[in-house]
């Protein structure tokens, strides 16, 4: 065994060693003041009472009060602390490490080893003896290339010599293989991670991210950052990368609910759940187009697909001239209980009528029927109808209510208990006073595009223009397979998420629906709204092997064509085959799904639609058919159709029905069929019935076997 592995194997034993130290501790620092806690606080409360007969024994109970919730602050940032080193020390002990830089901070001083993991952590001198992949040292391994470079830490260029770019292949605290590499293409980590079969799960890229990667992974926080990368590029892991290193640059102030990722589909979002948890990140909020519409109650009004960019832009210049008329306006009831009338809406936007129409308006008329309704609720708690049926609830709904029993001793009693009883049954005419819907969109948008009827993009843009409304409290807003949004959809999303910042990636080779946003378009849209927009490109593809490369890459733009490339190693040969009919076809499937179903990894066969999926399966015995609710397999054989296979990726992937008149010669054939043959990451087979489709025509035999 060589020196520098029994040096690195004993570097890895003590460092372990360490963790496992840090664990234990957090342990029983965890169980101690846990312990401590809860007996101090039973002495507390016991020395503790709440005396506010007079102003100096109120004081002293705020004061006593106080020194409780001091107590209570001062144990709750002690288990905070001792959580987070048991949380970081479990999850390195996994894989401690997985890369070292040898630095040289100046020429006349020794270098300086930096190990980095998923996580940073401390010894108990406060020294960080593993840094985490997010730290601004952490880019030295990034670049890969050893020599001068730099680094910015808390606004200060580094320079710094790397003299030693060291990757390590470890389980737990066993070193299985480490690397010393200069360059990219000398990856044998990235090598060996991509000659892996599929998991059912997309895994963390952390010690595999290449530099064009990195550029995306720690660009600048800037309002709209557009990613156009080929397919097999890593775009997704990018994102998720991108997610967890906003977490850690701004980890005081980002909380996961303040950040946003629209994904394709249900199982491309259960695809990718794991990884950002495996990193040590909660996710964000998570949802489809499907999901968000629905989230807004706008579901019945379907998914706005149909809806151009044309409407919105004639909604946006019919806003000046805007009237709202009597009509427009709806009464606030809950429960049958009118609480403000229509025409006395209709008054307060008269006293305004020289306000155009747009959100200071709709403040303003807030703001006075907030003190409407106010007026109204104190009128019913002086009501004699509500005086009885609140005396006359059980005994158990009033201590739900009220604390205890009622048992008033006087009218001004009474009104004030009816007070709140009051708010109970009709405070959320305040939320409906919030939610603007006193206002009738549908009959106000109608008359602006002389139409019968609004769709969910339609109306809620227009809901933007007149309220402003939106998710004002979300901060960064992800979007993958950027390119299958219509224009109106991403108009709508950019209006609505207008104060946050857009990460927007995808594949303009991808976009297999038709009147979809080109690129050119979703910058337009995104520096109209956010007032620029940053573009980074990924051309190399991780996923396919060379021979899969070349065949869905020459399915693009020449120009664009020349500029990819792949680092997987050479593979099988791509196989088409033309069969005869469909009898035929269907006994290539079943010799496939037999040879495939006992093998490590997934083979997914790929149909262009859902309804060749049905077709498919009622033939296939023994296949499994994935839709929108499925998780996928580690392996075997499953049947999903093209628009679910999007953003996934199989061993192996068979098309089927390649034919001339399922994939002619146009531009949106020849997407779909990049997006498909795209998905394969070590073998691709392309079945057609009679006739193959053109744009294979040209594939030669060099590079498949026909």
């Amino acid at each position: 065994m060589d020196q520098i592995f029994e040096e690195e194997q004993a570097h890895l034993t003590e460092t372990y060693g360490k963790l496992d130290v840090i664990k234990q501790d957090a342990e029983q620092k965890l169980a101690a003041v846990q312990s401590e806690a809860a007996h101090n606080m039973e002495s507390m409360r016991n020395e503790t009472s709440l005396d506010f007969s007079d102003d100096e024994n109120a004081l002293e109970t705020v004061a006593a009060l106080e020194a409780v919730n001091s107590v209570i602050d001062a144990y709750n940032r002690t288990i905070q602390v001792n959580s987070e080193r048991l949380k970081n020390a479990t999850q390195l002990m996994a894989q401690p490490y997985f890369a070292k830089v040898s630095l040289q901070f100046h020429s006349d001083e020794p270098t300086r080893d930096i190990y980095l993991g998923s996580v940073g952590i401390t010894d108990e001198a406060r020294r960080h003896f593993i840094v985490d992949w997010r730290s601004p040292v952490a880019e030295t391994y990034y670049n890969q290339e050893n020599g001068p470079m730099s680094y910015t830490a808390n606004g200060r260029t580094i320079s710094v010599d790397l003299k030693l770019r060291r990757q390590f292949d470890i389980t737990r605290n066993t070193l299985n293989a480490y690397f010393d590499t200069t360059v990219a293409i000398e990856d044998p980590l990235l090598l060996a991670s991509l000659a892996a079969n599929h998991s059912e799960k997309l895994k963390a890229i952390t010690a595999t991210i290449q530099k064009e990667q990195n550029e995306v992974v720690r660009h600048d926080d800037v309002p709209v950052l557009l990613v156009n990368g080929i397919a097999g590029s890593g775009k997704t892991s990018v994102l998720l990368q991108r997610i967890a290193f906003l977490f850690y640059q701004k980890r005081d102030t980002l909380r996961p609910d303040q950040v946003c990722l629209l994904t394709p589909n249900p199982v491309f979002e259960k695809y990718i759940d794991n990884v950002l948890p495996d990193m040590g990140e909660a996710n964000p909020q998570i949802f489809t187009w499907a999901d968000f519409v629905a989230l807004l109650g706008l579901s019945e009004r379907g998914d706005g697909r149909d809806t151009s960019a044309e409407t919105l832009h004639t909604l946006e210049q019919n806003m000046a001239s805007l009237h709202l008329e009597a009509h427009d306006f709806s009464e606030i009831a809950i429960d049958g209980m009118r609480l403000v009338k229509t025409t006395q809406i209709q008054g307060i936007a008269a006293k305004y009528k020289n306000i155009p129409v747009g959100p200071r308006l709709i403040a303003l008329m807030k703001e006075d029927l907030h003190a409407r309704l106010d007026t109204r609720l104190g009128q019913l708690a002086s009501d004699e109808d509500i005086h009885d049926r609140m005396l006359s609830l059980e005994v158990s709904e009033q201590i739900r209510l009220f604390g205890q029993t009622l048992a008033p001793q006087s009218e001004k009693e009474t009104i004030e208990y009816a007070r709140t009883f009051v708010q109970h049954l009709y405070g959320t005419a305040h939320d409906k006073i919030e939610q603007v819907s006193w206002l009738r969109f549908d009959r106000i948008g109608m008359r602006m595009l002389n139409a019968g009827h609004l769709s969910s993009v339609a109306w809620l843009f227009l809901k933007t223009l007149i309220t402003g409304t939106g998710a004002h409290d979300i901060r960064y807003v992800t979007i993958d397979e950027v390119q299958d949004y219509t224009e109106a959809q991403l108009m709508v999303l950019a209006r609505y998420f207008k104060r946050a910042h857009f990460l927007l990636l995808g594949d303009e080779n991808q976009a297999i629906n038709e009147g979809t946003a080109s690129f050119d378009r979703i910058r337009a849209i995104f520096a109209a709204s956010h007032g620029s927009v940053d573009e980074c490109r990924l051309m190399t593809s991780y996923r396919s092997t060379a021979e899969i490369t070349a065949l869905f890459t020459g399915l693009m733009d020449s120009t664009e064509r020349v500029k990819t490339h792949s680092v997987q190693h050479g593979g099988k040969r791509p196989r088409i085959e033309v069969l005869p009919d469909e009898e035929a076809l269907l006994e290539a499937l079943r010799g496939i799904l037999h040879t495939e179903q006992d093998s490590e990894g997934l083979c997914a066969i790929i149909a262009p639609t859902h309804q060749d999926v049905q077709r498919i399966a009622q033939k296939l015995t023994g296949i499994t058919v994935i839709d929108h609710h499925a998780v996928l397999p580690g392996r075997g054989v499953v049947l999903l159709d093209l628009p679910l296979a999007k953003g996934l990726e199989f061993d192996h992937v068979v098309i089927v029905d390649a034919d001339r008149h399922v994939y002619p010669d146009t531009q949106l054939a020849r997407r779909r069929l990049y997006t498909a043959l795209s998905r394969a990451a070590h073998q691709v087979t392309v079945l057609a019935q009679k006739s193959l489709t053109p744009l294979l025509e040209s594939a030669t035999s060099a590079s498949l076997d026909l």
